[in-house]
């Protein structure tokens, strides 16, 4: 009997599957770390044989290299990636024997030009599930707008727009109501807009619930598909190709990765602690990523600090600072890690405490307060002070210029994880200001405002 277990990357919204029938195991979409699955394989007394991608992902680097260097497994891909590792390709049609199950590649273009799905088969040839990648969500689609400047075959996104509609009227749309549908990625993921809670779904369900689905207007469809789409991370493009190549073996990457003595921390330096320890005492110039697992340290991580660029992680806790250089792997960016250290001694900057509700009542008009949230947060929610400004927090590089400098300036997002990043972003770019969080504050500010 076939069996299916879905693993769930949270901070990277990444689903990643392993099926397993008649002691062997097949993988798809996996992340970087090959232990998660090789321990799930172990509980079953099989074999990982083989590693399904349905495309070179942009957002997180996968293990299928590994898989084939240490397990011996066979990858398999369609041909169009262009990959520099040993795989098998498949086209639309072809199939793939495991166990007592079959694989059957689906071409599916639109996020990607080279994207294949794979329809399971069970034991009595019926077809049960379907793993679509990045190509069908739960309640949305894949982003066309990724493969402009990144990958073998680059192509402008109003024309994968087009494609992921032919894929959907004439691929999914002709598969049965009952077949699962498995994607890569759920709510939260920066590879498409509108997903939904559940991580899983059939292809009856999207049928009704899938806005996507829906759109029988090719035109129409582009132009929504098109509008409203998330930023694209800076790290998004060397992904592509860190996939395309495939990434080293995780564990001795990360083992090679120095602890250095914080006097010689220079440069590009992430501080990984909470932003409250960051606030009371920091090296000057250093930018504050608290490296708390539910939120999404990797994509700002791969947003602030550039592929290619020299940086240094710093936190004060040990087990902390390995726990992000694992997650810096998870996105392929230790090559570019110098090395991590304790911070003891030098803290030599500080940043005032966040902004009570109080002095925020009585003294408003003394700061410039900036929103970083993007701007549909804004449209959905509305704005939470009249007179603030919507810097989304991937912006603030390129325009911490725009703030003035004759008042305090005040960051806000949703929660307090962000702003504590934005303030901290914009503190190193220009330590002349005076720049505050407002933090946790928020929440008592976004509860009076819905009970008003």
């Amino acid at each position: 009997m076939v069996k299916i277990e879905q693993f769930h990357d949270e901070p990277l919204a990444h689903y990643s599957y392993a099926i397993l029938s008649d002691g062997k195991v097949a993988l798809v979409d996996p992340g970087r770390d090959l232990h998660l699955y090789e321990d799930w394989a172990r509980e079953y007394n099989a074999a990982i044989v083989a590693v399904f991608e349905t495309h070179p992902h942009a957002d997180f680097a996968s293990c299928h290299r590994e898989a084939i260097e240490k397990l011996g497994a066979t990858a398999y891909i369609h041909p169009k990636v262009g990959v520099s590792y040993p795989h098998t390709p498949l086209e639309h049609g072809d199939k793939v024997a495991m166990g007592g199950v079959t694989f059957e590649a689906l071409f599916t273009p639109g996020h990607s030009p080279d994207h294949n799905s794979y329809l399971l088969y069970d034991e009595d040839g019926k077809p049960v599930a379907v793993f679509t990648g990045d190509s069908l969500f739960i309640g949305d689609v894949g982003r066309p707008d990724l493969r402009e400047g990144a990958g073998n075959i680059r192509q402008q996104k109003e024309d994968l727009a087009r494609q992921m509609f032919r894929t959907l009227q004439n691929v999914f749309k002709q598969l049965p109501d009952d077949v699962v549908v498995y994607p890569a990625h759920g709510k939260g993921s920066l590879c498409g807009k509108g997903m939904r809670e559940e991580s899983y779904s059939t292809i009856g369900q999207e049928k009704i619930a899938n806005w996507a689905m829906q759109v029988a207007d090719e035109d129409e469809f582009v132009r929504l598909l098109l509008e409203g789409q998330p930023f694209i991370p800076a790290y998004f493009p060397y992904e592509v190709e860190v996939n395309r190549k495939g990434a080293p073996a995780m564990e001795p990457a990360i083992a090679a990765i120095p602890r250095v003595n914080e006097k010689e921390v220079a440069g590009t330096i992430v501080d990984v602690r909470p932003y409250d320890a960051f606030r009371q005492g920091h090296i000057e110039g250093s930018i504050n990523i608290p490296n708390l697992p539910e939120e999404k340290w990797e994509t700002w991580l791969g947003t602030f600090v550039k592929p290619g660029e020299a940086y240094y992680l710093v936190g004060d806790d040990e087990e902390a600072l390995q726990n992000a250089i694992y997650r810096a792997a998870k996105i392929g960016y230790e090559p570019f890690l110098k090395g991590y250290a304790l911070l003891e001694e030098r803290k030599e900057h500080s940043l005032p405490a966040e902004v009570p509700l109080e002095e925020l009542d009585k003294h408003g008009e003394k700061y410039f307060i900036v929103d970083v949230r993007v701007p549909s947060e804004v449209e959905t929610t509305g704005k939470l002070f009249s007179h603030s400004v919507n810097i989304p927090l991937h912006e603030l590089p390129e325009r911490a210029n725009e703030l003035p400098s004759d008042r305090k300036i005040a960051f806000h997002c949703a929660g307090g994880y962000r702003s504590g990043v934005g303030a901290s972003v914009v503190h190193a770019l220009r330590p002349e200001l005076e720049v505050l969080n407002i933090g946790e504050t928020i929440k008592a500010i976004k509860e009076r405002l819905q009970t008003a």
